[in-house]
């Protein structure tokens, strides 16, 4: 399946919608997972641009340059949710940051703090340095202070597009000429991950209006029974 015509099919931001039935897509559950397949898989993992139910999350290393910490993703121990994003979007992105806030906000009052991580990776690593990430997270009430939050900026556009795109398989493209930004703007596609302790994906939640609920229950689910 060709990544660029996933891309291709959106306007700026956006849901990433696949056609097609579930039915049979799992006879055999994928080892290393907890949770059952997702109703809403439509295309079996392996088929998909970005890593899947069963799928490992690739390996990279990034840095929050909010508390200078380096997180290698073959290090990972606990449950959890990564995405990506960049923090001047007027619109998507907000959106997700906010609901995954929401999301952290309930780990933290049902005890799963030390549990559970939340990485939010930026594309636009020239805008988005430490001033404007703490910006983002004042914005969108995340809770720095919980210590399970962490944002991750690539040294540069390449090396965002080394680890968006060609490692989580996530195309987005700048755009310099933007109705709804000054500045130059960026078509992306929105998909959040939900990754157990054993560094496999659960889940790939598609597009930026996230079941909150939903997310959390996966997560504890996976957490209980990790």
């Amino acid at each position: 399946m060709d990544r660029r015509a996933y891309l291709g099919a959106l306007g700026t931001g956006g849901t990433l919608a696949l056609a097609g039935c579930v039915t049979g897509l799992f006879e055999d559950q994928p080892e290393d997972v907890i949770l059952s397949p997702a109703d809403d898989q439509r295309a079996e993992s392996s088929n998909l641009p970005y890593p899947a139910y069963g799928e490992p999350l690739p390996s990279f290393e990034l840095v929050d340059p909010l508390s200078d910490t380096a997180i290698d993703t073959d290090q990972l121990d606990t449950t959890a949710i990564l995405t990506t994003f960049f923090a001047a979007c007027p619109a998507e992105c907000g959106v997700l940051i906010r609901r995954l806030a929401e999301v952290q906000s309930m780990t933290t009052q049902n005890g799963l703090t030390d549990a559970v991580d939340f990485f939010a990776i930026t594309f636009d690593p020239e805008r988005d340095d430490a001033d404007m990430l703490r910006e983002n997270a004042q914005m969108n009430s995340v809770d720095l202070e919980a210590g399970n939050w962490y944002y991750l900026r690539p040294g540069d556009d390449e090396e965002a597009s080394e680890i968006v795109e060609a490692q989580l398989g996530l195309e987005y493209e700048r755009v310099d000429e933007s109705e709804r930004m000054e500045s130059y703007d960026f078509n992306h596609i929105v998909v959040t991950f939900l990754v157990n302790p054993e560094g496999v994906v659960e889940r790939a939640y598609r597009g930026e209006t996230l079941d909150r609920e939903q997310v959390f229950a996966d997560i504890e689910t996976v957490v209980n029974q990790s």
